[in-house]
Parts: structure tokens; C-alpha cells; sequence
């Protein structure tokens, strides 16, 4: 691991997404978004819906994740998200987000419990944040 870079582990249920050194982090926080470098001062924070941007060396291209929001524990040498779920903005596709937005609408139109309303909220919010992103 080069002397300016620390380890980032990025995980969801399904599995760990990556583990390797980075030069800078970049987390979408509750409290506003947050670089990380090594050195940084420990913290655990709440992470929102967003895009992730992911620096491997200090020159390089960022490479950005959409995150459904989580959690993130930052150290001097080590940073650890926890996504609800995570994945690359380069495979968010317009016309199929258009489509399941479409669908989330109508199961809302169609729900008849309160838990199926607020299911098809939250993909609806999921959804239109994965948009943004996409078009960002």
C-alpha cells in the first residue's frame, strides 16, 4: 500500500463490493457529504442515498457507486461502508429506471396495506435518486 493511501472496504448484505487501497473517498453524509484521506480523525456516520466517488491514486479518475444509504466507520488507516446496496453509476440505465419508476408508481396507486404504500414509496425514492444519479 503506497504511503498516501489507506484500505476501503465497501460492503453490502449481499457481500463485500471491494476492499483495496485508495488515495480519497468521497461519502454522501446525513450531515453533508464527507472526504476521507488517510489520517482522518475516527468517526462513524450515517450515509443517505447518493453516489460514493472512489479516487485509487491522487491524479487518478474518480469511479462512482450509487449507494442506497448505510453506514461508514473511518479510521486513520481503514474505512468501512456498510450499503444498503451499491452499484456502479455506469450501470444505472435511464429508460429502465423510467420503467420501474412507472411500476412503483402504480403498485403505490394499487396498495392496499400500509406497509405496501411505504414499500412502494421508499423504491420510488430509491428510484428517483438513482436518476439523479445516473445523470449526473
Amino acid at each position: 500500500m503506497a504511503e498516501n493511501t489507506f484500505n476501503f472496504e465497501l460492503v453490502s448484505p449481499a457481500r463485500k463490493l471491494m476492499e483495496e487501497p485508495v488515495f480519497q473517498v468521497s461519502i454522501p453524509g446525513e450531515a453533508g457529504d464527507i472526504g476521507v484521506r488517510k489520517g482522518h480523525s475516527s468517526l462513524v456516520m450515517t450515509a443517505r442515498m447518493g453516489v460514493v466517488e472512489i479516487l485509487r491514486e491522487e491524479n487518478g479518475t474518480a469511479e462512482k457507486l450509487f449507494i442506497a444509504g448505510g453506514f461508514a466507520d473511518v479510521t486513520a488507516n481503514n474505512t468501512t461502508l456498510l450499503a444498503e446496496e451499491a452499484v456502479p453509476v455506469a450501470e444505472l440505465k435511464r429508460a429502465e429506471l423510467e420503467h420501474n419508476l412507472k411500476n412503483f408508481q402504480e403498485d403505490l396507486r394499487d396498495a392496499k396495506t400500509d406497509i405496501e404504500k411505504k414499500r412502494a414509496e421508499r423504491q420510488i425514492i430509491l428510484t428517483e435518486a438513482k436518476m439523479k444519479a445516473a445523470t449526473a
